[in-house]
């Protein structure tokens, strides 16, 4: 039967590969924090994301969470990883801080400024509201950070309507509100430039439904208008061509039709 062989190591060999062991061992980075007061700790923060450094500024705020544990200053650790985080484009993780901040203090005076910063991340995470800027096609695009995003700000706006933060997060929900809308009618537009005529009014239909006074329902009045028409629905057609002119009676739509695509992102007229 085979057996291994087992040599025996040199007792200088030994000595070299437990020193070389213990080298290597030393060159792990000492924590430069170790005796840092919890303020300090904060100070370096507050510079390391002032100067834009964000990626070196959430491990300091994470040791500040875990030294100053209970006490205020670890709570706005957490909210400063959560902006330092947003900054760095670790947008996933910067809304679970918020959303374990909130869980952990539910009565944290700075629960405003937490939903806002929550709605401000999903806001900038649109996924769509500024896609028509770029020429990206809105079909192809999911609307769940906008929805969120809006949620986020509703939540804020009822709960602390006398809030700083309240008249910027109602500005930002008109904005979603006309983009959503917008979203539903390019959709609507979509179809209808495809010939899915039925699939193009009940979209725009659902935009009508969801929406009320938003520039988009124009369009999606004249997208049901033109779609009722390729049907042959001709009573359909001239009720929907009565409620747009009412509605709209300064309209284009009916004398020059969709606007072009290679107008610029900033002719909204």
């Amino acid at each position: 039967m085979f057996r291994a062989k087992l040599s025996v190591v040199p007792g200088w060999l030994a000595l070299c590969a437990t020193a070389w062991l213990v080298a290597g061992c030393s060159t792990t980075e000492a924590d430069k924090t170790a005796n840092w007061s919890p303020n300090r700790i904060y100070s370096e923060a507050k510079d390391e994301t002032n100067s834009g450094a964000y990626d070196k500024a959430v491990p300091l705020l994470e040791k500040l969470e875990g030294r100053a544990a209970g006490t205020p200053l670890a709570q706005q650790a957490q909210l400063d990883k959560a902006y330092a985080q947003w900054k760095a484009g670790d947008k996933v993780p910067a809304i679970a801080t918020l959303d374990r901040f909130m869980k952990l203090h539910p009565a944290s005076p700075a629960i405003d400024y937490a939903l806002y910063l929550k709605g401000v991340i999903n806001f900038n995470d649109d996924l769509g509201m500024f896609a028509w800027m770029t020429r990206q096609d809105l079909s192809e695009r999911d609307q769940k950070a906008a929805k969120e995003s809006f949620e986020s700000f509703k939540e804020l706006i009822t709960r602390f309507p006398e809030s700083r933060y309240t008249p910027d997060a109602r500005l930002r929900m008109n904005y979603i509100v006309n983009s959503l809308a917008q979203y539903e009618v390019h959709v609507a537009r979509y179809y209808y430039t495809r010939g899915a005529y039925l699939a193009a009014i009940n979209r725009a239909q659902l935009a009508l439904a969801d929406y009320r006074e938003v520039p988009a329902l124009e369009e999606a009045l004249y997208i049901m208008y033109l779609s009722y028409d390729k049907l042959g629905m001709n009573d359909l057609r001239d009720d929907t061509q009565r409620v747009l002119t009412k509605n709209y009676p300064q309209s284009e739509y009916l004398s020059r039709g969709f606007r072009a695509k290679d107008d610029p992102w900033w002719k909204l007229w």
